[in-house]
């Protein structure tokens, strides 16, 4: 039997270019293609593919939140992640989330079809240059690696930087904290400059990178 892809770009040239290399393959058929994160998750529920891969930068939701609500619903799905980014937090972030396989888009062609059999396979598969920078995280952080970044977060910090991370807006946060829209904007610009960032999405996946978990809100109220 076939193993069943879909595959989520927001580009259709690229999404064309997937689909001509996998369907060389004999053993793979691609069931449907998504232009967004949202569009991915719907399709996933519809198609039911044994593997879904996912471009990280989709401009409603990106490839890790959409992987985790995939793995969510179906924990038994191959994701593989195929992005331009090899940043660590993007890495982190997709591992947090469940992801089988994370490979570049310069990738070999028989590279990416090997990540998809992996995945489908439930096997991990990393692009050699991301499993090198999972390798010396891991190091650093086995031998006691000193301190990091986010750890020089107040305490006030860290849970303006948890709601950042629950998807919440400034004008959330403040109701949330019960502080004005103007601290919480003063607290993520020392939250960005400690975290060596510049947007509120790199903090996040910062944040899910270091095991920062998003505190249970209910209206009006923050609940430690």
């Amino acid at each position: 039997m076939a193993l069943r892809v879909l595959i989520a770009d927001d580009h259709a040239l690229l999404r064309q270019g997937v689909r001509q290399v996998l369907e060389l393959e004999d053993d793979i058929e691609v069931v449907g293609e998504a232009a967004g994160g949202h569009q991915a998750i719907d399709l996933q529920r519809s198609l039911r593919p044994d593997v879904v891969i996912l471009d990280i930068s989709m401009p409603d939701l990106n490839g890790v939140e959409a992987a985790a609500a995939i793995k969510r619903h179906d924990p038994d799905v191959g994701i593989v992640i195929l992005t331009i980014h090899s940043d660590d937090p993007y890495v982190f972030a997709a591992v947090q989330a469940g992801v089988a396989a994370y490979v570049l888009k310069d990738v070999r062609p028989e590279l990416l079809v090997r990540a998809v059999r992996e995945a489908a396979a439930g096997r991990s598969y990393l692009n050699p240059s991301v499993a090198h920078q999972l390798m010396r995280e891991y190091a650093r952080l086995a031998t006691g690696g000193g301190r990091t970044p986010m750890a020089e977060l107040t305490g006030r910090e860290t849970e303006v930087l948890s709601l950042v991370a629950a998807g919440m807006t400034n004008s959330q946060i403040a109701r949330t904290l019960f502080i004005s829209e103007k601290t919480v904007k003063n607290h993520l610009s020392r939250v960005f400059e400690k975290l060596g960032v510049s947007d509120r999405t790199n903090a996040a996946l910062l944040a899910v990178r270091h095991g920062l978990s998003s505190p249970r809100v209910r209206q009006g109220s923050y609940v430690p």
